[in-house]
């Protein structure tokens, strides 16, 4: 049984990501959700992660609220992406999974303190301004976590909100900074990699082929989310970032991945948020980082159908 704490902020992306997740019971323990502010403002990330959180109906599923702002930046949101609740494609409701009193951080702080050395995984896949935070806070937060699997960054694919950045770096760049100077191992799934699991008409069709409500709403939000990609690039279907980091740790095996030095940019105008990936170990900086920059799209597809089928099992 793998502890981890999911940190997001939802997303259409982070919500199948979530729903892969809570799929697995047997596999995984979530100790926590925290939300942050990032594709949308923080009011709809925490909402929205407990929506997901009802859908799964895994309602006994902890969910906090983080921090509203990036650590030194302004906030910039994504809702041309995701539309204006952040999941657009599915109906909102108010949910019934409560959101915790405790602060995101807080709790971060708190359960991992409270955990044996190198026993948690932290799945961020937003801005990492709670990981960063807690960190920073904390610094004794980090002889408890056994690893960091995250989505952001990008290499040979450049930027998706700026020529140079990716997203969830570009959102709070001073706090991805910190997280890949943590000392911690640390897999990237960056834009290299999560553009080759593309949410085409025939496997948002072979989702919605399940017949559950859970797979019915993974459907409705990936047809939402193909219009924006679909414009923007030309492409068949909007990539699945976030779920690739639930992927890699039910089938590592999909993925092919290299051990080299990743480093932010927290300065430039220009190219502020920029993963400067030394992937052919031309500099002396020390590996800090599982770049991940290939995956097998068929077989990533097959997990999630397979996942998403199990919500079938559960309501029979």
């Amino acid at each position: 049984m793998r502890e981890i704490i999911i940190d997001c902020d939802p997303g259409q992306d982070d919500a199948v990501a979530l729903l892969l997740a809570l799929a697995y019971p047997e596999t995984f323990e979530i100790i926590g959700i925290t939300a942050v502010a990032g594709n949308v403002p923080l009011s709809l990330t925490e909402r929205n992660a407990r929506i997901i959180c009802d859908l799964a109906k895994r309602e006994d599923t902890r969910v906090f609220a983080g921090c509203a702002q990036p650590m030194k930046r302004a906030l910039c949101t994504a809702e041309a992406v995701h539309g204006k609740t952040g999941i657009d494609g599915i109906e909102i409701f108010e949910p019934e999974t409560p959101l915790e009193e405790a602060h995101a951080v807080d709790f971060i702080i708190e359960a991992l303190l409270a955990a044996p050395a190198h026993s948690v995984t932290l799945v961020p896949t937003g801005p990492l301004t709670n990981i960063a935070t807690a960190i920073e806070r904390e610094p004794g937060v980090l002889e408890h976590v056994d690893e960091i699997v995250l989505m952001g960054g990008a290499m040979r694919e450049g930027g998706n909100f700026s020529p140079s950045a990716e997203f969830n770096i570009l959102v709070d760049p001073h706090a991805a900074d910190i997280v890949f100077r943590c000392g911690r191992p640390i897999t990237a799934m960056g834009l290299d990699v999560t553009h080759q699991v593309l949410s085409t008409r025939e496997r948002v069709a072979a989702i919605r082929a399940l017949k559950n409500p859970v797979a019915d709403a993974v459907a409705g939000m990936l047809s939402f989310f193909h219009r924006h990609d679909a414009a923007k690039y030309g492409s068949e279907g909007a990539p699945l970032h976030d779920p690739c980091t639930i992927a890699y740790l039910l089938q590592p095996e999909l993925f092919a991945g290299r051990q080299c030095n990743v480093s932010v940019e927290t300065e430039s105008e220009l190219t502020i948020g920029h993963t400067a990936v030394d992937f052919w170990h031309v500099t002396d900086r020390p590996i800090n980082t599982n770049w991940i920059y290939q995956v097998d799209a068929h077989g990533f597809y097959s997990l999630l159908n397979e996942s998403l089928a199990r919500y079938s099992e559960s309501a029979a």
